[in-house]
């Protein structure tokens, strides 16, 4: 099996994406999940850069690394200046990394207009950093900025640059669409030239400006590339990076190529839940293999013939890269999706069964109500597990109270709330501020309730999703509130419907703080067994 190393630079390019800040301890984080799930590279960033960088690699020192080796990141020498005097080349050096990537440039137009400098001295500058490390004994790696577009402009210079890293020593030419502007073909092409060429391995780094960046990658190894450059889940500058997270996926799963340790496959979701989480922002559900919708089914269908035979409607098997499939709960789902629900928390009820004809009359009449399942599987697992007798109440909200007022003008909140909880005969009473009456309500119900389950402490909302069911009525009018909750390793939805906000808001929110408690309940159970 043909190997393509993954390069990661979640931690580089991933944190120069809009609304992206990583703390120290984030991304030592990320370097440890890095690890783990078996790239072969973690960039982590310009030692030199800025305070928290430098603090970073005096601390990742301390982390025993099993797969992947960590990599500091930065220019070639400034023009006219010794290699041994440049500032960053020293602090790449101090950082006491394995390897290091150094950027420089491949374009002329970036050479004599943006750095302002002579074709010749670019030359220079790339040819003593390559040595100057190599002498020093890292692993190196070239990144060729621009190297597309100065290739389309003047191919002769874009190959002296390669040329003159290689002379220098360069471990790996790394091709960098860095505009995000290339096309696949032209890549291809481009990167085959490149191999032909040269002798040492080549590297492709893609951005996503044109949506392109997966498939651009893809063409690049398919052009003789053996190493990948991207982010875990695509996120970066403008448009993002190459997402690595669908990368691995399809050059392990559909190319036959080695990315990662083949065990670690199954991890690829939770690494991605995982990454999202630490960088604040909600998975993408439609994404490529690790999304919550990539085996997600909703037509009659397609659900049927997942079920007679899952290669029908699914490319590979979601469990081959941690995923779970879903049938959601629609108007096109067809009886037997709500069958099969039934059978996974009361395998010995059957289509003729009383109970399987009263669960369906149940969702008949709550949909008549104002009800949607469809994304709110959670919600609709426990009206089962309510009517079967299969579920255990792990509070009583006994009272609560809002208070709204307009806020301060240096304050950002807006409303105060109330609750008390009682959990086994045991009450406790707390409030707490927030942006809105949901949100003071959600904080106040989970700060009562983790004095009782400690681990509802990893559980956030990440979506809020409200629609009027009857805009006639104006203000009077129905909603249904959709929550979307996660612990940082599952996701989950719920949904609540009332003329009431707040209280379609609570009743999805209990909801979802229930299920957390059911399945934790449930994990500890099977792990006595």
């Amino acid at each position: 099996m043909s190997r393509v190393e993954i390069f990661d630079s979640t931690l580089r390019d991933g944190a120069q994406a809009e609304g992206i800040s990583f703390s120290v301890e984030d991304k030592l984080k990320i370097v440890k999940a890095m690890d783990e799930l078996g790239v072969a590279y973690i960039e982590a960033g310009n030692p030199g850069s800025n305070p928290k960088d430098l603090e970073f690699f005096r601390r990742v020192k301390d982390i025993q690394l099993n797969n992947a080796k960590l990599t500091a990141f930065g220019s070639t020498r400034r023009r006219n200046i010794n290699v041994s005097d440049d500032a960053n080349v020293k602090s790449m050096l101090e950082a006491n990394t394995e390897a290091v990537a150094i950027f420089g440039k491949s374009w002329d137009f970036h050479v004599t207009d943006i750095i302002q400098t002579t074709l010749e001295e670019n030359l220079k500058m790339i040819e003593e950093t390559m040595a100057f490390f190599k002498e020093n004994g890292k692993e190196v790696f070239f990144d060729a900025e621009h190297f597309f577009d100065g290739y389309k402009a003047n191919p002769e210079y874009a190959l002296q640059a390669l040329e003159a890293a290689v002379k220098g020593g360069a471990d790996c030419l790394v091709l960098c669409d860095t505009n995000g502007g290339a096309m696949p073909l032209e890549v291809y092409e481009i990167t085959k030239k490149v191999c032909e060429t040269f002798s040492v391995r080549v590297g492709i780094h893609t951005h996503n400006d044109c949506g392109m960046a997966v498939a651009n990658s893809m063409m690049a190894v398919e052009a003789g590339a053996t190493h990948i450059q991207g982010t875990y889940i695509g996120f970066g500058e403008r448009c993002g990076n190459a997402n690595l997270s669908t990368i691995i996926g399809n050059l392990q799963l559909k190319k036959g190529y080695h990315c990662i340790p083949e065990e670690n496959l199954e991890t690829l979701t939770s690494t991605a839940l995982f990454v999202a989480e630490i960088a604040n922002i909600v998975l993408y559900d439609k994404e490529p293999y690790v999304g919550r919708s990539a085996f997600t089914h909703k037509g009659g269908m397609h659900i049927d013939g997942v079920n007679k035979a899952s290669h029908s409607f699914e490319h590979i098997n979601p469990e081959l890269v941690g995923n779970t499939r879903r049938f959601l709960m629609s108007e096109v789902a067809g009886r037997s999706t709500i069958l099969k629900k039934i059978a996974k928390i009361a395998p010995e009820i059957t289509k003729d069964s009383e109970e399987a004809k009263q669960i369906i009359d149940r969702l008949k009449e709550l949909e008549h109500e104002g009800y949607q399942f469809e994304g709110a599987e959670s919600t609709f697992e426990l009206i089962i597990r309510k009517h079967l007798g299969k579920y255990k109440s792990f509070f009583e909200l006994e009272n609560f109270k809002i208070i709204g007022e307009k806020p301060a003008k240096d304050s950002k909140f807006s409303a105060y709330a109330m609750v008390k909880v009682n959990v086994d005969g045991n009450e406790e009473f707390t409030a707490a501020e927030g942006d809105g009456p949901v949100h003071a309500l959600d904080i106040a119900l989970r700060k009562a309730l983790e004095v009782f389950y400690p681990q509802l402490k990893e559980v956030h909302l990440t979506d809020y999703k409200v629609k009027v069911l009857d805009s006639k009525d104006a203000t009077a009018g129905k909603v249904r509130v959709l929550l979307t909750s996660s612990d940082g390793k599952n996701v989950w939805s719920t949904v609540g419907v009332s003329s009431d906000i707040i209280k379609a808001s609570l009743i999805a929110l209990v909801d979802s703080i229930e299920v957390k408690l059911l399945r934790d309940l449930e994990n500890k159970m099977r792990a006595y067994m």
